[in-house]
């Protein structure tokens, strides 16, 4: 903003000499008083405008899991003295929800996703037949096996999410945080990934102990037949973007 000029008055006055005597010869007439000049307007150099900012690039939008090609496997093994009597299961998860993001321009791929234990499914028969497990159970084993591991180990009703994040790295496995019945653990779990312009998916296999997550695995008859602490684990996890519905 430019400022108004500033008239600044100057005076010059003479002062009269004091009269030393009567007789004295009166002194010369005092000049007349200067008139006031007004100071030059200061000048300020115009601005330069400033440069615009570069706007930056729209970040690209989070791809969505896709469930209806997203799964976790969970084979659950038999152990004790008489573990003969019991049998192996398979539990799976297909209702997942979450994002991720695919490698570029030097950032690590990224995944953060959820999926409720109330959802599970127990002893499929096509699942057991693809993780070679014999087709022996029944419907009632089936139901009892769902609710003991619901209610017995896994405490859903206090602990409902299996919450899941995870980053690629350069030196190949992905770091994975892992949360389940409260308690956070992390993992270095070697998987394949694919990245293409519009979708992402990872897939692979690790185990892990339900012990790491505060868990007792089930068993009955003072531990003559349980459930083995040793989770065998495989998942294949697909992103694209859209949104989408999920699997019925």
């Amino acid at each position: 903003m430019t400022k108004k000029p500033l008239a600044i008055c100057t005076f010059s006055a003479v002062l009269l000499p004091v009269l030393l005597g009567a007789c004295a010869p009166a002194p010369p007439a005092a000049p007349p008083a200067a008139a006031a000049v007004p100071a030059p307007a200061p000048t300020r150099a115009a601005a330069a405008p400033r440069p615009q900012a570069a706007k930056p690039a729209p970040a690209a939008s989070p791809l969505q899991i896709d469930t209806r090609h997203s799964r976790i496997l969970v084979v659950v093994r038999r152990g004790g003295l008489f573990a003969k009597l019991g049998h192996d299961h398979v539990v799976a998860s297909r209702h997942i929800e979450g994002q991720a993001a695919a490698p570029a321009d030097g950032q690590p791929g990224s995944t953060s996703f959820r999926f409720r234990l109330d959802q599970l499914t127990v002893d499929e028969s096509a699942l057991r037949a693809e993780t070679g497990l014999p087709s022996v159970t029944t419907a009632d084993a089936i139901a009892g096996t769902r609710s003991n591991m619901l209610t017995k180990v896994l405490d859903a009703e206090k602990y409902p999410y299996v919450e899941v994040t995870a980053v690629t790295t350069p030196q190949g496995p992905l770091q994975a945080d892992i949360k389940l019945h409260g308690v956070t653990r992390r993992y270095a779990i070697p998987a394949a990934l694919t990245a293409r312009a519009d979708s992402v998916s990872a897939s692979g296999t690790f185990r892990l102990k339900q012990s790491d997550f505060g868990i007792k695995p089930f068993s009955v008859m003072g531990g003559a037949l349980a459930v083995q602490d040793e989770l065998e684990l495989s998942f294949n996890i697909s992103a694209v973007g859209g949104k989408l519905s999920a699997p019925r």
